[in-house]
């Protein structure tokens, strides 16, 4: 286990469960605020999503498996997380006034969304199992994507009477279990042990299944002001560009050190075989 890598998977996971929690704290500080965040954020998650999964993760997937063990996990990956949304009912709470929202009780709403921060957790940790920049690129697909929803669970938390001291709290501690099953993942698993083509194709599918059936259904219901421009596909346009970039951006990266690593290992063995060479001379 790379240690250097672990601390890397302890970081960024710590950093995508603070940056879901901005939109909460957001929420409690203004609501005019609030709705022209949601209007930016979600198109940009969704379109961030769709970039990470499509140009990144399931490209380093079927660098490790096969087509069909890929796309298989992530068809699995897409009935497991609906199978899972029909049983509790844990995505869909981005509006508070979201009548079915408000019907579930605190309890619910939390354990929920505690269980879709630990399954990030577990995405993250296999990206990062991959390379550092795929964990990074993943980390932020999947923190633009919480963002929108900590604000919903804001919303319906506080709807229900719970204090905003109380809220944050139970936000805060919900969010860290995105770290945990990152480390535990991470700890346990190794790139060479694990089947690293079907996790990230269920992690790919999970993603996708968040982007098509939460996110953009959303953007769907906030129409546009007639005659204004769709602010909603310019955001999500952005999303694309700006993680495909990262993406093409890391993979040159890795492909460089990839390249200067393989030159000095042979400048080194080709040191080591003029050294033995002498020595059998002598």
């Amino acid at each position: 286990m790379n240690e250097s890598n672990l601390l890397y998977v302890l970081l960024f996971s710590l950093l995508g469960s603070a940056l879901s929690l901005v939109g909460g704290l957001i929420l409690l500080k203004s609501r005019r605020s609030l709705e022209s965040f949601i209007r930016l954020s979600v198109p940009f998650a969704a379109g961030a999503l769709l970039a990470a999964v499509f140009l990144d993760i399931f490209v380093e997937a079927l660098e490790v498996a096969n087509a069909n063990v890929v796309f298989t996990s992530a068809l699995v990956g897409i009935v497991l997380f609906f199978v899972l949304e029909r049983l509790t009912h844990w995505f869909h709470h981005h509006h508070d006034e979201d009548r079915h929202a408000l019907k579930k009780s605190p309890l619910l709403i939390i354990v929920s969304d505690t269980i879709h921060n630990a399954l990030d957790g577990i995405v993250i940790a296999s990206a990062f199992l991959i390379s550092v920049p795929t964990g990074i690129i993943t980390t932020i697909a999947v923190a633009a994507h919480e963002i929108p929803q900590e604000i919903g669970d804001f919303g319906i938390l506080l709807s229900k009477g719970v204090s905003r001291r109380k809220v944050m709290i139970i936000n805060a501690l919900s969010a860290l279990s995105t770290t945990a099953l990152a480390l535990v993942t991470y700890i346990l698993g190794d790139a060479d042990k694990l089947p690293m083509g079907v996790l990230l194709g269920i992690g790919g599918g999970f993603l996708l299944y968040v982007a098509l059936s939460d996110l953009i259904p959303t953007i769907h219901g906030k129409r546009s002001v007639k005659g204004a421009i769709d602010t909603s596909v310019l955001m999500l346009l952005s999303g694309i560009m700006i993680v495909g970039i990262a993406v093409n951006v890391s993979h040159g990266i890795i492909e460089k050190n990839h390249g200067e690593c393989e030159s000095h290992a042979s400048e080194v063995q080709e040191s080591d075989d003029e050294d033995c060479g002498h020595s059998h001379e002598e």
